[in-house]
């Protein structure tokens, strides 16, 4: 399957963004409000539920690789669900701003008969979560 790709321009400097990206305090502004921990340290884990319609997703995240102010990836299972995706997020610097390219694969290996895992689902995900990345950062 092809790697889901979602990007933004947004109008900040690399050091913000970086920071949106790996802070808790600030990752929870924008991304899930119950982020217990988040450190930009290869094999840091954090765990924490996410309520659907559906079920309840207790999402486990462990980072697997850091550039610091250029990237981020980890991976992203769940308790009771079999499979993993891993998501990376790139910054690079622009005539104006920063680009943010999320890059998310793997969503193969989770079921698919579990609507929030289609394709559809997650790319609509991403483009929402994005958006309030910008909104968060152009504030």
């Amino acid at each position: 399957m092809k790697p889901i790709i979602v990007e933004r321009n947004i109008n900040t400097n690399l050091a913000s963004a970086w920071r949106a990206i790996t802070v808790q305090e600030e990752m929870i502004q924008w991304y899930f409000d119950n982020i217990p921990d988040f450190k930009a340290e290869v094999g840091f884990e954090t765990g924490f539920n996410v309520q659907a319609p559906s079920r309840d997703f207790y999402h486990l995240w462990k980072v697997t690789k850091v550039v610091p102010n250029k990237m981020i990836s980890y991976t992203w299972n769940y308790t009771d669900i079999q499979g993993e995706s891993v998501s990376t997020f790139e910054i690079s610097e622009e005539k104006e701003g920063i680009k943010l390219m999320l890059t998310c694969v793997g969503l193969e290996n989770l079921p698919q008969d579990i609507p929030e895992f289609s394709r559809e689902s997650c790319t609509g995900g991403w483009n929402y979560f994005l958006d309030r990345l910008k909104n968060y950062l152009e504030e």
